[in-house]
């Protein structure tokens, strides 16, 4: 049975979480705690006794985000949900969050109808579920085809990232001038926005690709997360607009709720942004913003795929192979907040290079060059 202490200021939260976590079997409410404060206590007191932790954002004495803040000062590595609110100033609360380290987050109900028709519930619980890795970080089955991987040497522990493994049949990656066209297209989901706020912020003004990013996220939180990435950035980072040509000096992120391709225009690329069905459950979905490049004449495609649950992103990359010159950067097992969609793509034999998180940067910029 995994542990869960529940911190929230508001006693009718606080019921109704703990109402959904007895629901499970394989979860026990170990304790409660109405700030960030108390919780504190409660962690600092025993800090291995909690499998996962469900905190709420906004609270008296201490809040969630100083919280996070503390325990980071502290080194402790602990699977924190958070549960925010819709409203935009939670959405950026939530992102900073996440930027400190959160597992993941769940949105509040809006309404008591809202509280009672299961999907806050199954929200809640799926979380916890991941997090406390009740289930395996990825799902479907994989190739179990692999190649040789590029190892980098990971300058501050000083230890191979990587062992290589045999050869798989990959057309190879071909290096090309400074002024052909290139794209570079990342990927992430659980996880994602701590490890972009340590990728992004390193590459260089100058860098000779445009991005684009579909990182798993609900509608009104991925304006935040690109809002949030462009302060502290060289390169302008937006929220994809539908109809927007595609340039170098920007990042684009995906907008949630909708799916992202890149397009053929007039001008050169756009990106179509557009409201319509998820795939698997994921709007975005990295395999048709990596589909959509299969068409285009980019010369060199650098395909990133950071931490998250399940294997998105593998699919499409497997048709780019097949038709477009390739680079693929995948992160690290010892980095990765969850790592399911770098593994897939790893044991799929797609892979160029295995880095851990701080290196990201550092192999996107060798492989693309600056202008």
């Amino acid at each position: 049975m995994k542990n869960i202490l529940v911190v929230d200021d508001s006693a009718l939260m606080r019921r109704l979480i703990s109402d959904i976590i007895r629901s499970d079997k394989r979860f026990d409410i170990s304790d409660v705690a109405t700030n960030g404060l108390e919780a504190f206590d409660l962690i600092t007191l025993n800090p291995t006794k909690y499998d996962a932790i469900l905190l709420d954002i906004n609270m008296p004495k201490m809040n969630g985000i100083q919280l996070l803040e503390q325990l980071n000062k502290m080194r402790l590595k602990l699977k924190i949900i958070m549960v925010s609110t819709l409203a935009k100033e939670g959405a950026k609360e939530t992102i900073r969050c996440l930027e400190l380290g959160a597992f993941d987050f769940v949105t509040k109900p809006e309404s008591y109808i809202e509280a009672k028709d299961g999907a806050f519930k199954e929200k809640i619980l799926t979380a916890l579920i991941f997090a406390t890795e009740l289930v395996p970080p990825t799902h479907g089955k994989v190739a179990d085809k692999t190649r040789t991987v590029l190892t980098t040497l990971n300058t501050q522990t000083h230890e191979r990232v990587t062992k290589p493994k045999v050869l798989l049949e990959r057309k190879s990656h071909v290096k090309v001038v400074n002024n052909a066209k290139k794209i570079v297209a990342l990927a992430c989901s659980t996880g994602g926005p701590k490890a972009l706020h340590q990728v992004i912020p390193k590459l260089p003004a100058n860098l000779d690709a445009p991005i684009v990013i579909v990182q798993h996220m609900p509608e009104g939180f991925t304006n935040s997360l690109a809002s949030r990435l462009n302060e502290l950035c060289a390169l302008t980072v937006k929220e994809a607009e539908h109809g927007e040509l595609v340039q170098k000096g920007y990042v684009y992120v995906a907008k949630g709720g909708s799916q992202l391709r890149i397009v053929k225009s007039r001008d050169g690329y756009t990106l179509s942004v557009t409201t319509e069905a998820a795939r698997n459950g994921l709007k975005p979905c990295a395999d048709i913003m990596y589909e959509s490049l299969v068409n285009t004449d980019y010369e060199d495609i650098t395909c990133v795929i950071l931490t998250g649950m399940g294997g998105d992103g593998t699919q499409g990359i497997k048709q780019l192979n097949e038709k477009n010159n390739i680079y693929v950067i995948a992160q690290d097992e010892a980095t990765s907040t969850v790592y399911g969609m770098p593994k897939v793509i790893y044991e799929a034999g797609l892979v160029d290079e295995v880095v851990s998180i701080e290196m990201v940067a550092e192999a996107i910029t060798k492989n693309v060059g600056v202008q």
